[in-house]
């Protein structure tokens, strides 16, 4: 008989010429009734709520984290594939879900312990990645991949993350009305310099005009000395001409 499984399961064949037994991952299989045995294993991706409850960090503060992991069994890999029908043959989804939980929520707790309240809330993207690296080296012994990881919430009953949050708000709001002044400071810097650009802009203009009017005023008497210069020679050499005349006129 054939036997046929979606791409969301495979099908273990054992028995009968059938040593080690076949995998396969999201297809057909032919099996020889009651010498034959086929068994199928999930392959759906399992979301994994993960809880670690008042656990002790490294300086002693208790915290509870939550984190979301989505895990799913390695069909395509056959060595993993081969691992996961070893652990996890003839378990159900939950079952599954279950054991794989309970290795990401040691991890988690493990890691808690090893790091401090600060560097938690202020770095959950290195937590994250902390719980993701080693949770996935132990699981895919298992033959379980870990698809993603990500911390989802913290909390405390000590209002020691409010404490942090309420300073890191004062920070915050210190940092912003230093940066109000600055701006401030820096505004009118600028608007101080504009105008000493704009006054010696001013200055330069009257120097230009100055140094304009008093070239004109030099040269209008310049050209009025050459003039009246011109003119009085004129003149004298008119009278000059008359007493030349003059005595010509007496002389005849």
């Amino acid at each position: 008989m054939f036997f046929t499984c979606g791409p969301n399961e495979a099908m273990v064949v054992s028995g009968f010429c059938r040593s080690p037994p076949v995998m396969v991952a999201g297809g057909r299989v032919f099996v020889l009734p009651c010498i034959q045995q086929i068994q199928r294993i999930s392959l759906n991706t399992l979301t994994l709520n993960v809880k670690s409850e008042k656990v002790y960090t490294r300086h002693g503060v208790p915290i509870s984290v939550t984190g979301i992991a989505q895990v799913k069994i390695q069909g395509q890999n056959k060595e993993m594939l081969a691992a996961a029908c070893q652990m996890f043959l003839g378990k159900t989804e939950a079952e599954i879900a279950h054991i794989a939980l309970e290795t990401l929520e040691g991890h988690q707790r493990a890691i808690m312990a090893h790091m401090t309240v600060e560097e938690i809330y202020k770095d959950r993207q290195k937590f994250s990645e902390q719980v993701f690296k080693v949770a996935s080296s132990d699981l895919v012994n298992m033959g379980i991949s870990v698809v993603s990881y990500t911390l989802k919430d913290i909390h405390d009953d000590q209002d020691y993350l409010h404490s942090l949050g309420k300073a890191r708000t004062a920070q915050v709001q210190k940092d912003a009305r230093i940066g109000e002044a600055e701006a401030k400071r820096d505004a009118g810097i600028r608007e101080a310099k504009a105008k000493q650009e704009k006054v010696s802009a001013q200055y330069l203009s009257e120097i230009e005009m100055a140094k304009a009017q008093r070239d004109y005023e030099l040269k209008k008497a310049a050209y009025d000395i050459e003039v009246n210069t011109r003119r009085a020679q004129a003149d004298l050499a008119y009278q000059l001409q008359v007493a030349k005349t003059k005595q010509q006129i007496e002389e005849q």
